[in-house]
């Protein structure tokens, strides 16, 4: 039947379906865009029909042709590859230093290896001629066995057995010609072999008979060799990992929960004392997955968690691991030794040897014109960081060096003869210490803005800020300014000194770093209240050790760098200590392990800079004897408090200059410096004299948000500008704020 259900030139074909079938079609309706329900139609019995018109739609590729060709052209294939094709040289040939410690490793291997067997060559001959005996009884039997033809035994027993006299007759005769010869080419080997040995018992002398009788021993002694105990003593180190196998790595993704199928866009690759494997995870799990479960993934593999290390390919896709696996086991190698601990100087501007990657390299740290921060729970290696750097400005015989260690432990004793300042202590006074070192140094950044200010542009040919050159004057006092602030949680969390120690820290860190002034805080405890907000946002290197949770991992390293992959939540405190994650810049980050200095080396290395600083006559502050005075960081309100009239509600302005200059003649004096004696002046000039004190004055307290006004006091001078006290403001700190400095 033909049906036309619309008009037009519409082709169908009609099906018609039982119930049972329709039922199963309502069911089954899974492409809809391409069949659709038919009106009703009738058959030529006048029944309905249920009808399903299939339009015959054309095929659609999914990949089109124009997509596909986008990749580029030949130049750009070749372009891609040259971007990540591996080096031509390996690196290990092009590093001058790699090289040279892996020829040294190697020359130290096969020596120990020579050595070790060649101490010990005695023992292995007398294993050997012991086992002689045994070598002579074996070569003697294999003999025997081979004269006698025993290897034909079996077969002419059975023929005997069988009571068969022909084939007995045949291998008998067969045997006859085996043993035959076999028996003369004993003879004659056997006899030459006594003649000679009869000759040389003889004729040589004793030395040679031994060393011929030690020979002979030793062959029989290989001959009668038991497997099971070598002769020659054998040392496997259970250090060496055996090698990483893509079979392993991925057993061990499945155990951790990763699910699906990976692939290897590199193959596995010796990398340094390890091995690097890149692999690209099942779609819908990240690397950042990995990383937070690396634990669990060294123990699927069956390997020291110091020798799995798990990380992103941010210029690959989310999706990348870069796994690198350690050979041995760091936490059982000889300690790499900071390569200024026995000799050595250092110089500020340039990076200091911090530390180590996992894979043994050397990581330097770019101290000038930047500041740090650093966090970890209690005994995951802060001391270790802070003693690198430390000890890296000690041996910078230009830099000034303070240290306040708020713990109390006296970890940083041993450079305490070439510091500036050193506290040490986690009471009031040290905290108030610390508090006065802050302030100090706010001083001293105004100062150095000043002199750099004034110098010629010539000076600065790259903006104002101290360099090298400027260091070297030291009439400018322009050197390198190291402050370590150890545990600087202590010192922010004090009742009454943590508040304002807080907005000095945080308005230090946005601009002391362009004139040579370096801090450096640390804190066991990252949190908000420990670590300011205008700290923990300005830091610009980041020093995160193990902690516990990601709100304490963002503060060190900075917002959303949990979320990005770089977690210090992956150490263990007990087992990794003072390694961590370095953050120079979001997106510059690495895992280093801080150079361990103990405190016998500290105590080597400070009397080692306290020479080097004498020669060079850079000794300074308690280091030379000096007594360092507080900061007095009071402002002119104060002093205006301090010499303010009791039960005066006003005061004129020129009275309270004059009283000034009295009060602090080093600040005030030249406010009330004349040209000839005010006794000498005329009432017009007196006038005139006051009214340019009084615009002192009112210039001066502008900052302080105060404004001076018309004053009448009745018998005392009359009218003029002057002060209420309860205009006064309270006090505001900071050494910015001091007018005598504008």
């Amino acid at each position: 039947m033909t049906v036309n259900p619309h008009d037009g030139d519409f082709r169908a074909e009609v099906v018609p379906l039982r119930p049972e079938e329709r039922r199963e079609h309502y069911r089954e309706q899974d492409a809809p865009e391409r069949e659709h329900r038919s009106p009703a139609i009738l058959d030529d019995g006048g029944e309905v029909l249920d009808a399903v018109i299939v339009e015959e739609t054309p095929a659609v590729p999914v990949d089109s042709p124009n997509v596909v060709g986008e990749r580029g052209g030949w130049l750009e294939e070749r372009r891609a590859y040259l971007d990540t094709a591996p080096a031509v040289v390996p690196p290990w040939l092009r590093d001058k230093t790699e090289f040279a410690e892996n020829a040294k490793l190697t020359a130290r291997y096969y020596g120990h290896k020579a050595g070790f067997h060649a101490a010990r060559t005695p023992v292995y001959a007398l294993r050997l001629w012991t086992r002689a005996p045994r070598g002579t009884v074996r070569l003697t039997y294999r003999w025997w066995l081979w004269i006698t033809d025993a290897e034909a035994r079996p077969v002419m027993a059975k023929a005997a057995a069988q009571a068969d006299p022909g084939a007995w007759m045949a291998l008998t005769s067969m045997q006859t010609k085996r043993t035959g010869p076999r028996r003369r080419q004993s003879i004659v080997v056997a006899v030459p072999a006594a003649v000679l040995v009869t000759l040389a018992a003889v004729l040589l002398p004793v030395w040679a008979l031994a060393a011929a009788a030690a020979g002979v021993a030793s062959l029989l002694g290989f001959a009668g060799r038991d497997p099971d105990k070598p002769i020659v003593s054998r040392y496997v180190s259970i250090q060496i990992m055996r090698p990483l196998s893509s079979p392993e790595v991925e057993s061990a993704l499945e155990a951790i929960g990763v699910k699906g199928r990976v692939d290897w866009p590199e193959p596995i690759q010796t990398d340094g004392p390890g091995w690097r494997a890149e692999v690209d995870l099942p779609g819908g799990t990240t690397a950042d997955a990995v990383l937070e479960k690396r634990k669990e993934l060294a123990g699927a593999m069956r390997r020291p968690l110091a020798t799995v290390w798990p990380a992103t390919d941010t210029d690959a896709h989310p999706a990348r691991l870069v796994l690198w696996v350690a050979k041995q086991d760091p936490s059982k190698m000889p300690r790499r030794l900071w390569p200024l601990l026995k000799s050595g100087q250092c110089s500020l501007f340039d990076p200091i040897p911090f530390g180590f990657d996992p894979r043994g390299r050397l990581v330097d740290l770019p101290l000038m014109y930047a500041n740090m921060l650093m966090g970890g729970v209690p005994g995951s290696g802060k001391t270790s960081a802070v003693m690198a750097i430390a000890a890296a400005g000690a041996l910078d015989v230009t830099c000034e060096e303070w240290i306040y260690e708020l713990k109390g432990s006296g970890d940083l004793e041993g450079l305490r003869r070439i510091c500036h300042r050193y506290v040490s202590g986690d009471d009031d006074e040290h905290c108030e210490a610390a508090l006065d070192g802050l302030k100090a140094l706010e001083k001293e950044l105004k100062r150095r803005k000043a002199v750099i200010a004034d110098l010629p542009v010539e000076d600065v040919p790259n903006g104002r800020k101290t360099y090298p050159h400027l260091a070297k004057r030291r009439h400018l006092r322009l050197h390198p300014l190291l402050a370590i602030f150890d545990e600087a949680h202590t010192l922010f969390e004090h009742e009454e000194y943590g508040k304002e120690a807080g907005e000095i820290a945080a308005r230090l860190i946005r601009k002391a770093r362009a004139y040579g002034i370096i801090l450096v805080f640390t804190t066991q405890r990252p949190d908000a209240k420990s670590i300011p907000k205008g700290v923990s946002d300005n830091a610009m290197l980041r020093f995160c050790l193990a902690v516990a949770a990601q709100p304490a991992n963002d503060i060190v390293l900075g917002t959303s760098m949990y979320k990005r992959g770089v977690r210090a939540t992956i150490f263990d405190p007990s087992k990794e200590q003072g390694t961590g994650w370095l953050a120079r810049s979001a997106l510059n980050t690495e895992i280093v392990r801080a150079a361990f200095i103990t405190q016998d080396e500290s105590h080597a290395i400070g009397q080692r800079a306290y020479a080097l600083r004498k020669a060079a006559g850079t000794l300074t502050g308690e280091a030379a004897g000096e007594t360092i005075e507080r900061v007095d960081d009071s402002t002119l309100v104060d002093h205006l408090r301090a010499i303010w009239p009791a039960g005066e509600d006003t005061m004129h302005s020129h009275r309270l200059v004059e009283a000034l200059a009295a009060y602090k003649p080093e600040l005030y004096g030249s406010w009330v410096a004349t040209d000839r004696p005010v006794e000498a002046m005329s009432e017009d000039e007196l006038r005139e004299l006051r009214s340019h004190r009084s615009t002192f004055l009112s210039n001066a307290l502008r900052p302080f948000g105060v404004r001076t006004r018309q004053i009448n006091k009745r018998g005392d001078g009359g009218g003029g500008k002057g002060l209420r006290y309860e205009d006064l403001p309270e006090r505001r700190g900071g050494v910015d704020d001091d007018p005598s400095e504008e």
